[in-house]
C-alpha cells in the first residue's frame, strides 16, 4: 500500500491513501435507510433555504431572534451536506473509500457545524431570556448589532477549536487498519485505529465534547430557570401562557437535538453489549434528524415565518 510519509519530530508519520467507511455492515435495510436519508436530506433544504430566503426577503424579520433562526438554518444545511450525500455514496453505492485529506475535510465540517448547532440552540435561548426577563431593556440589551457579534464569536471560536482538533490528526501514523466502523470519517473511530499515541486527541476529543455540548445546554438549562422564575412572578395568567407559548419552538429544537445524544451516551454507560449497527444507526439520526426538523418546526409554529410562506405560495399560484 502505497503511503504519504513525512517526518516530524524525528519521528516517521505514515499517512494512508486513505480509509473506507464500513458502518452498516450487517444492516440488512441499508438501502432503504439511505433513500430515507435522501428524503431527509430534500426537505432539510427546501426548508430550511424557504426559511432564509422569507426572512432575508421581509425586512420587518431583521430582527435579534430571526438573525439566530438565520444562523441555526445556515448551520443546518451545512451539517447534513457534509453527511449525508457522502452516506448516499458509500452504502447506496458501495463507494466506500474516502481519501485521507478528504476524510480530514469532512472531519472538520461535521463536528465544526455540530457544535455551532449546539451554540446557535443556546444562542436562540439567550434571545428568549432577554426578551421575557427583561422586556423593558429587550431592544437595547438585545441588538442586530449585539446579536451578530454573539453568531460571529461562536463561529470564530468554533472554526478554532474544530481546526486545531483537525490538524493535530495529522501527527497520527496509521499502519494497520484502515476501516473505519462508522458513517461517516469519525473522529475517535479514526484516532483510535492510529499506531502510535493518540491521547492528546482522544483528551481533545473528551474535552471538546464536554465544553461545547453540556456548556450551551447548562446555559439552556439555567436561561429556562430564569425564564420560569419570571413567568410565574406574573400576576396574569393569559401573560404566563403567552409568555411561556413563544418558548415552544424551542424548546422543541433543543429536545430533538439533546435527547438522543444523551440516550445513546447512557447506553454507552450502563448498556453493555450494544449492537454496532445499532449504535451507528442511532447515531446517524441524531445527527442527521434535527436540523430537517429545526426549519419544519420554525416555518409550522412561528406565525411571522408561517404567514409569509402561505403568502409567498399564494404568489406563486396566483402568477401567471
Amino acid at each position: 500500500m502505497s503511503s504519504l510519509r513525512t517526518v516530524l519530530n524525528e519521528s516517521l508519520i505514515i499517512h494512508p491513501p486513505g480509509f473506507y467507511i464500513i458502518g452498516f455492515e450487517t444492516f440488512s435495510y441499508i438501502s432503504v435507510y439511505i433513500i430515507f436519508l435522501a428524503f431527509v436530506y430534500v426537505v432539510t433544504l427546501v426548508f430550511n433555504i424557504l426559511l432564509i430566503y422569507i426572512i432575508a426577503r421581509n425586512h420587518c424579520l431583521h430582527t435579534p431572534k430571526f438573525l439566530a433562526v438565520v444562523n441555526l438554518a445556515v448551520i443546518d444545511v451545512i451539517l447534513n451536506t457534509s453527511t449525508i450525500p457522502s452516506m448516499i455514496k458509500t452504502f447506496l453505492f458501495k463507494a466506500n473509500f474516502i481519501p485521507f485529506n478528504l476524510c480530514l475535510l469532512q472531519m472538520f465540517m461535521y463536528y465544526t457545524f455540530g457544535t455551532l448547532e449546539s451554540y446557535a440552540l443556546a444562542i436562540l435561548a439567550y434571545d428568549r431570556l432577554i426578551a421575557i426577563c427583561f422586556p423593558l431593556r429587550h431592544n437595547s440589551i438585545n441588538t442586530i448589532r449585539s446579536m451578530s457579534c454573539i453568531v460571529g464569536l461562536t463561529w470564530c471560536y468554533t472554526l478554532g477549536v474544530i481546526a486545531f482538533s483537525t490538524v493535530i490528526m495529522t501527527r497520527l501514523s496509521f499502519c494497520k487498519s484502515v476501516r473505519v466502523f462508522s458513517y461517516f470519517c469519525d473522529y475517535a473511530p479514526v484516532f483510535r485505529l492510529a499506531c502510535n499515541d493518540y491521547t492528546l486527541q482522544a483528551s481533545v476529543a473528551s474535552a471538546s465534547s464536554m465544553v461545547n455540548l453540556m456548556g450551551p445546554f447548562t446555559f439552556i438549562i439555567l436561561s429556562y430557570v430564569s425564564i420560569l422564575v419570571t413567568v410565574f412572578r406574573m400576576k396574569s395568567l393569559s401573560s404566563r401562557m403567552k409568555a411561556l407559548a413563544t418558548c415552544i419552538e424551542h424548546l422543541v429544537l433543543v429536545a430533538v437535538f439533546y435527547l438522543p445524544l444523551f440516550s445513546i451516551f447512557l447506553m454507552g454507560l450502563y448498556v453493555r453489549s450494544i449492537d454496532p449497527d445499532q449504535r451507528v444507526l442511532s447515531l446517524s439520526l441524531a445527527s442527521c434528524i434535527p436540523p430537517c426538523i429545526n426549519s419544519i418546526v420554525y416555518s409550522l409554529k412561528t406565525k411571522e415565518i408561517k404567514t409569509r410562506a402561505l403568502a409567498l405560495v399564494h404568489r406563486m399560484k396566483t402568477s401567471p
